[in-house]
C-alpha cells in the first residue's frame, strides 16, 4: 500500500505505478479468476506475483489446496446443508448476480423466513477485514458457519447437526480426509474449505482498472471520466470508498451511519413500496397492504449490536463498489433499487439525525453530474469473460 486516494486527485502517473505496471498490463483480459484448480489456462501469462486481476491489491492470504477449494465449492452449493434440504449458500450469492442476489431487498431463508439485511456480494471477500454488514465476524472460515446456524437463513440448530449430516452423505466419503491430511468433517475443515473456495472469487480488470491502473485512455468515455471526477471530488465518495495506488477494493472497512437504519427503525416510511412484477415493471403498493402479508419489520441497530457503543447505532460497513451495477439492490437492507436511487440519496445528504456520519452532507449535484457518476460506477464491473464458475 502506498497512499490513500485524495479527493480530486488525478490517476497516478505512470512513474508512480511503474513497479507494478508491467505486471498489471500483462494481466489484461483477466478478471474473475479462480485459483487452482479453477484457474483459467491463460492466467499462466499473468506476471503479477500474487496472480490477481488488474486493479486488485496483492494477496494477503494463502490459497487453499485444489482439493480444499473443490470441496468448498461443493459445500457452498449443497442444499442438503440447510435444515430442510432446500437452501444452499449459492442461492443467496448467485454467480449471475455478482455473487449477491438481485431478486429481493432482504435475504430469504428456509421456509420463506425473511432476514433483516440484503445478501451482500462475496466477490473479493478475501480482501475484507470483517464480515456481515455489522462486521461481527473477523475470520472468513468462521463466518461460513453463521448462515448455516442462523434461524432465518439455513436453520440448523448446532454445528454437530451439520457435521453429522455431511458424514452421512456417501458422496463426501474421503473428500475431507484427502483435502485435510486425514481430518474428516469438523468445524475447522468445513469452514476452511468454504473459505478456500470463497477466496478464489476475485473480480478485477474492469474498464476502470484498465484506465486508472493500466493507463489505457481509451478504456473510459469522457462522460465516465467526468463521473470519476465527481466520484473523487464533489461527490465525496472517496471519503469512504478508498482507492490505493496499488489497487482498489473501494472500502475503508469502517462503519458509517447514513440515516437508512435510523429511517427504518423509526418507521418514517412514505407509506408505499415499490414492487417488481417483471424485470422492467414496477408498481407501488401501500404500506398497509404489504404489512398484512409480511413479517413484522425487525429492528436493526447495525454495528451497535456488536459493540454496544451508542456511537455505532445504525452504522453499517462500507461496501465495496466492485461490480456494483450487478449487485443491487443497495444499502444494508436493499431499500434502494437502482444506482440512480443511491446517487439521489447521497445527493440529498442521507437522512439527517443525531449521530449521522459527518462525512455525509448535501452535494448539490447537477443532473449531468449524477448521470456521469452513475456511468462511472458501471465501469467498476469486472470482466466476466473468464469466469469459470458457470459449470
Amino acid at each position: 500500500m502506498a497512499h490513500r486516494f485524495i479527493a480530486g486527485l488525478r490517476p497516478p502517473s505512470v512513474g508512480r505505478v511503474q513497479k507494478v505496471s508491467v505486471a498489471l498490463l500483462a494481466m489484461a483480459g483477466l478478471a474473475f479468476v479462480f485459483t487452482a484448480p479453477f484457474q483459467a489456462a491463460n492466467l499462466k501469462a499473468n506476471t503479477n506475483k500474487s496472480g490477481v486481476p488488474l486493479g486488485l491489491p496483492e494477496k494477503t492470504w494463502t490459497d487453499g489446496s485444489p482439493e480444499q477449494i473443490a470441496l468448498g465449492k461443493k459445500l457452498f452449493s449443497d442444499r442438503r446443508l440447510s435444515f430442510n434440504n432446500t437452501l444452499s449458500c449459492s442461492m443467496c450469492h448467485l454467480t449471475e448476480n455478482g455473487f449477491a442476489s438481485n431478486q429481493t431487498s432482504r435475504a430469504i431463508g428456509i421456509e420463506g423466513r425473511t432476514g433483516r439485511r440484503n445478501a451482500p456480494s462475496i466477490l473479493n471477500v478475501a480482501y475484507q477485514k470483517t464480515f456481515f454488514h455489522d462486521g461481527r465476524e473477523t475470520d472468513l472460515a468462521q463466518q461460513a458457519w453463521l448462515p448455516l446456524l442462523d434461524h432465518a437463513e439455513m436453520g440448523n440448530t448446532s454445528f454437530g447437526m451439520v457435521i453429522d449430516r455431511i458424514r452421512s452423505y456417501s458422496d463426501y466419503d474421503n473428500l475431507f480426509e484427502k483435502a485435510f491430511n486425514g481430518e474428516g468433517p469438523t468445524m475447522h475443515s468445513v469452514g476452511t474449505a468454504i473459505a478456500a473456495f470463497e477466496r478464489t472469487l476475485l473480480s478485477g480488470n474492469s474498464r476502470f482498472d484498465r484506465w486508472y491502473f493500466g493507463k489505457d485512455e481509451t478504456a473510459l468515455t469522457q462522460a465516465e471520466k467526468d463521473g470519476f471526477e465527481v466520484f473523487s471530488g464533489k461527490g465525496r465518495c472517496t471519503q469512504c470508498h478508498l482507492i490505493d495506488s496499488d489497487g482498489a477494493i473501494f472500502t475503508d472497512h469502517l462503519f458509517h451511519d447514513t440515516g437508512i437504519g435510523y429511517y427504518q427503525t423509526q418507521s418514517l416510511g412514505t407509506g408505499t413500496f415499490k414492487v417488481q412484477l417483471t424485470p422492467d415493471t414496477f408498481i407501488s403498493i401501500t404500506d398497509k397492504l404489504v404489512s398484512s402479508a409480511s413479517e413484522p419489520w425487525k429492528n436493526d441497530l447495525g454495528r451497535f449490536e456488536v459493540t454496544v457503543n451508542p456511537e455505532d447505532r445504525w452504522a453499517f460497513k462500507t461496501p465495496s463498489l466492485r461490480d456494483v451495477s450487478r449487485t443491487g439492490p443497495y444499502m444494508h437492507e436493499g431499500s434502494l433499487q437502482h444506482l440512480e436511487d443511491v446517487v439521489d440519496f447521497y445527493d440529498r445528504g442521507g437522512i439527517p439525525h443525531d449521530g449521522m456520519s459527518d462525512k455525509i452532507a448535501p452535494l448539490g449535484l447537477t443532473a449531468t453530474e449524477k448521470a456521469n457518476l452513475v456511468a462511472f460506477l458501471k465501469t467498476l464491473d469486472g470482466d466476466t469473460k473468464l469466469l469459470p464458475h458457470t459449470d
